[in-house]
């Protein structure tokens, strides 16, 4: 049996989110609460396996409850529920965290429960700690130390100080590192955002490399640039970095 909260200082929002989880075999509501205080008296009589948490509420945010959360040694899985714009969700796919858009999809919410049986099953702990932990200090910095990639009812931690170079691939970003290749469903526009950028530089659209990579700037065919890093990688370079990426290399192409 999975024991779960919900969190939504609106009574409509709260009520929607019961009925719906009402199809869920193997799934017990504990409480429904209406702010973050009332999550964690609810919390201290019976733990929770999984908190369905509405990000804005007034007084404390269910990001504040989330922060606290993250600190503990066992977290309970937070499926946070917001009205987010696409842009703020990308910062939950980030983290390889889950989501649920109001108002509420019942496939979304299928996925969503589908995600939590499996982490749970797999007792991934640790690695959703790291991933919530993450999330909560990037809204606070803009910065991340590592990505958290989610597979099949697990999480993998990478560090951002292994990755040499990454790539936009439809939906998704390639994290190259030294020996493979990552998959991480995030758009690279995203992540951009929480690099650091005397750490990282775009060099074209679809790329952005670690600056200490930076090896070898050559000119092309029909006067097209080429960027060589020092992992081997040759990336092409678009006309609009041409002048940060020289910067960079402190000399002129060749």
């Amino acid at each position: 049996m999975i024991r779960y909260i919900i969190v939504d200082d609106e009574a409509p929002g709260r009520a929607n989110l019961r009925l719906a989880m009402q199809a869920q075999a193997g799934w017990r509501l504990l409480a429904e609460c209406d702010s973050a205080a009332a999550a964690r008296e609810a919390m201290a009589r019976t733990p929770a396996d999984v908190i369905f948490l509405d990000i804005q509420m007034p007084r404390e945010s269910g990001l504040e409850l989330a922060r606290e959360l993250s600190r503990l040694p066992a977290p309970p899985l937070i499926v946070f529920v917001t009205a987010y714009n696409t842009h703020a969700v990308d910062a939950f796919e980030v983290h390889a965290l889950d989501y649920l858009l109001k108002p509420i999809d019942d496939r979304r919410l299928a996925q969503a429960i589908e995600r939590a049986n499996a982490m749970l099953g797999l007792r991934q702990h640790d690695a959703y700690r790291a991933a919530l932990q993450g999330y909560t200090a990037a809204t606070h910095t803009q910065q991340m130390d590592s990505f958290s990639v989610r597979s099949v009812g697990s999480i993998e931690q990478i560090p951002v100080r292994d990755v040499l170079w990454l790539q936009a691939a439809g939906n998704y970003v390639e994290l190259h590192l030294a020996a493979r290749t990552v998959l991480h469903r995030v758009p690279l526009s995203r992540v951009e955002q929480l690099l650091r950028p005397e750490d990282f530089l775009r060099v074209h659209r679809t790329a952005i490399v670690r600056r200490d990579q930076v090896r070898r700037l050559s000119v092309v065919g029909d006067g097209r640039y080429q960027l060589t890093l020092a992992c081997g990688a040759q990336l092409a370079v678009s006309a609009r970095h041409l002048a940060e990426l020289k910067t960079c290399l402190g000399f002129a192409a060749q």
